[in-house]
């Protein structure tokens, strides 16, 4: 037996089709992991992918040959990508091949830190979506809520609830994706902590829990509409078993994908409906254990009584013309003294969430006025609707670095005297804002996203 891999594990995997044992315990015994990101392509590309090998699920995706220092990248502070594995892009294709991106939607990822699959369906739904981003956990819901802004779309909303919350709104989501909490067996390559915390009693408390999370929110998502369920787990009843039971409780019916044999994805069928499941092996394929089925909302869903708004959202004040790109295509509304936007069409959604939910972030915040003039938000500075003529200063690699630890930067670098706001860039992509004043520049990367790694 493996002396990494649970013995008790292994043999509840033995019989599963596909499972080779010997390979598995060995795949587990070798020293290193497999690196992949996904790229954004609504910003500057960057240079790993052109060494890299194709994720062959996700078109977007990448392994790279080694694992670079990513604190000290400034590509990946700019959201030009996300680290992410390799195996749960597989969501890119089934929302390809259920043709999730082919209209409008309200999707709903139920279980979202740190943001991976947020970030992923922000760049495979239809544009004009709206993606609500949700987690419970408040220390979580701050990463998440920083690598949507990294990421730089203006139509999510970032909500802290407990899944429970979402059935106040009833049949309101077209799509959900549930990446439940699990027993992790799947990560115990990448985390060999997850290890000595594996055994068969949480196995079972997860999957008790995992039913409990659906249950309690599939409410939300409407007649018709497609839940799609993963988890990072290998074990039976945490993966098919679930399958089994959301057809039989909670009125679901699978929903099949076709996927190419030569990816090594082995798909299995649950025991008692057949809903077809995918399974990724590491000694199968390049990634970690994942998990993922699809459903659709057979059962009638009762929807709710949609508040109407009473007034008409505020346009986009005319001071922030120079900073937002088509500002006739947004409204804006204020949380606290900051200034958001949000896609038009979006007006009613925004009231039925801040009625309903606990919201963490909504839209972009584009920043706050001070004397008749804005003071521009980061958010801004990573936003893709942000104005193409907002002047910027193109930083070296070392600048950067020292952008990202809210360092002291020269003035030389403003050669032409300039005074005023600028963006802070590196190979084409913003990192965040510079004041120039006539003998200095204040750095306004925020302090809480600073860098303390030194290079070298």
């Amino acid at each position: 037996m493996s002396n990494i891999v649970p013995p008790a594990l292994v043999r509840r995997l033995g019989n599963l089709a596909g499972f080779d044992t010997d390979a598995f315990e060995a795949v587990h015994e070798q020293e290193g992991g497999i690196t992949s990101i996904r790229v954004n392509p609504d910003k500057p590309q960057v240079s790993p992918p052109a060494s890299g090998d194709p994720v062959p699920w996700c078109n977007t995706g990448y392994y790279l040959s080694e694992r670079p220092v990513f604190t000290l990248d400034p590509l990946f502070h700019a959201g030009c990508y996300y680290v992410q594995e390799a195996s749960s892009m597989f969501l890119a294709h089934a929302i390809r091949e259920l043709m999730l991106d082919k209209q409008p939607l309200i999707a709903l990822d139920l279980c979202a830190a740190p943001g991976g699959k947020s970030t992923l369906l922000n760049t495979y739904l239809h544009p004009d979506s709206l993606l609500i981003a949700n987690e419970l956990i408040k220390s979580r819901v701050t990463v998440l809520a920083d690598n949507l802004v990294r990421w730089g779309h203006p139509n999510t909303v970032v909500t802290n609830n407990d899944p429970s919350a979402f059935a106040r709104i009833p049949g309101y989501v077209d799509l959900m994706l549930v990446d439940a909490p699990c027993s992790g067996s799947g990560m115990f390559r990448k985390d060999h902590a997850a290890i000595n915390q594996w055994s068969e009693g949480a196995v079972q408390l997860c999957s008790e829990r995992q039913r409990r999370i659906l249950a309690d929110s599939l409410p939300t998502l409407k007649e018709g509409g497609v839940l799609l369920y993963s988890t990072c787990s290998y074990s039976v009843e945490e993966n098919e078993e679930i399958a089994d039971w959301l057809c039989e409780t909670q009125g679901m019916e699978p929903v099949a994908l076709s996927v190419n044999k030569a990816w090594g994805i082995e798909q299995t069928r649950s025991e008692r409906h057949g809903c077809p499941g995918f399974r990724f092996y590491p000694h199968r394929l390049r990634g970690e254990g994942f998990f993922l089925a699809a459903f659709r909302k057979a059962a009638v869903q009762p929807s709710f009584d949609r508040p109407k708004s009473k007034t008409e959202r505020a346009v986009v004040p005319d001071k922030l013309e120079n900073w937002i790109a088509h500002p006739e295509i947004f409204f804006s509304f204020t949380v606290g003294d900051d200034i958001h936007i949000l896609p038009k069409g979006r007006e009613n959604d925004l009231l039925i969430l801040q009625k309903m939910l606990y919201l963490r972030n909504a839209g972009t915040r584009v920043g706050r006025m001070a004397k008749n003039d804005l003071i521009p938000a980061h958010d801004l500075a990573l936003s893709l609707v942000r104005h193409s003529g907002i002047p910027s200063i193109s930083l070296n690699e070392a600048l950067a670095q020292e952008y990202l630890r809210k360092g002291t930067l020269p003035p030389s670098i403003n050669a032409d005297n300039d005074t005023g706001w600028v963006l802070a860039t590196f190979n084409g992509a913003s990192l965040g804002w510079m004041k120039l004043l006539p003998n200095r520049i204040n750095n306004y990367y925020p302090k809480e996203w600073r860098i303390l790694m030194v290079n070298g």
